[in-house]
């Protein structure tokens, strides 16, 4: 039998102290795996911004060396945090559609 995350798992894990998953198995280990990473990734987006200027997490992807699968959960962490906003400006991501570009708050 599959095992099947509980709302139990939700509440244990909250979002976004905890990287976020669906409620699937593969999703909770994954979610778990990035855990001790969270924190550094966190770290490298805001260093990026503030020596790089307003950023899309594609952008920021490539500044830090990181996936964008990497980083973009992350940027998503930051701006329910408060620690980085929308700038208001858009760029294209490499598959043509419209980006957020980020800015430290």
């Amino acid at each position: 039998m599959v095992y099947q995350p509980s709302i139990l798992d939700l509440l244990e894990r909250p979002y976004p102290l905890h990287p976020g998953f669906q409620a699937t198995d593969t999703s909770m280990a994954a979610a778990d795996s990035m855990k001790p990473s969270k924190a550094r990734l966190q770290q490298m987006v805001l260093d990026a911004l503030a020596d790089h200027g307003p950023a899309t997490s594609h952008e920021l992807a490539y500044i830090t060396g990181q996936t964008y699968a990497g980083i973009q959960p992350r940027t998503a962490e930051l701006r329910i945090e408060e620690k980085i906003v929308d700038s208001g400006l858009r760029r294209k991501t490499p598959s043509g559609k419209n980006s957020i570009v980020w800015r430290l708050k």
